[in-house]
């Protein structure tokens, strides 16, 4: 390695860890995504904790989620983490209602928690790792890590496999308290939990995927033959 070649490579591995922390901003909302994932189980279990009113604490949850929409949708901000948000209330207030129990409304949540625990297990397992179904658009490069990018497929698997421990671990502590603790106490450790798993996972994936080799763009790839074949094209014509 020539002394020209080691700024270049430091240069190129830059560009990775940079294009990664932007892609993870994106595909899990940052801090402002975080924040709407908290806020309404907060309000929930603030109310509830004050008053021990399921009607209360489920309609302001729900309104909250609401509002949250309506000011991604006035600031014409990406929704997609505030629609999840409130999808995830409403089922939750639906399964309350339902059954009169108030911890019903962190069943769909913790149900769904635990689906995507397995989910990233076992599509590691099957060789096609979630987190890399997730990021590759992102990333530009779709499926393209699973047959010619080796080294990111292995990024993604060890990411996946991070994620799922993780939410697997997280379930080990809720489902216990759902059927031990009030609604209460369930409701402040879940609160605690939303935020310190979640980073956990995102610096780990980042920490796998800045080490991993760049993403392949499958777009430019695709732009540069059309371009390449309308040259062609254009050079086989007879000369007017």
């Amino acid at each position: 390695m020539t002394s020209l070649d080691k700024p270049t490579e430091d240069t190129e591995q830059q560009d990775v860890r940079a294009v990664t922390e932007a892609a993870l901003f994106e595909a899990f909302g940052g801090l402002r995504g975080m924040v709407e994932t908290v806020v309404p189980g907060l309000l929930f279990v603030t109310i509830y904790t004050i008053n021990k009113d399921l009607h209360m604490s489920a309609i302001a949850a729900l309104a909250v989620s609401l509002i949250l929409v309506v000011v991604r949708l006035v600031t014409k901000d990406t929704v997609k983490h505030a629609f999840s948000g409130v999808f995830g209330v409403a089922f939750g207030v639906v399964f309350a209602m339902m059954t009169g129990n108030a911890k019903d409304f962190y069943l769909p949540g913790m149900l769904y928690t635990l689906g995507l625990g397995l989910a990233y297990i076992i599509t590691t397992l099957c060789g096609v790792p979630l987190i890399g179904l997730i990021l590759g658009p992102v990333f530009k490069e779709n499926l393209s890590w699973r047959t010619r990018n080796p080294g990111r497929k292995k990024a993604y698997a060890k990411a996946s496999y991070a994620w799922g421990a993780i939410l697997l671990a997280k379930c080990a502590i809720l489902f216990p308290l759902y059927w031990w603790a009030d609604t209460a106490q369930l409701g402040w450790v879940l609160v605690a939990l939303k935020i310190p798993p979640f980073l956990l996972a995102v610096w780990l994936t980042w920490v796998f995927l800045a080490k991993a080799p760049a993403p392949i763009d499958v777009f430019a790839e695709m732009e540069a033959a059309e371009k390449a074949e309308e040259e062609r094209k254009a050079a086989a014509r007879p000369a007017q």
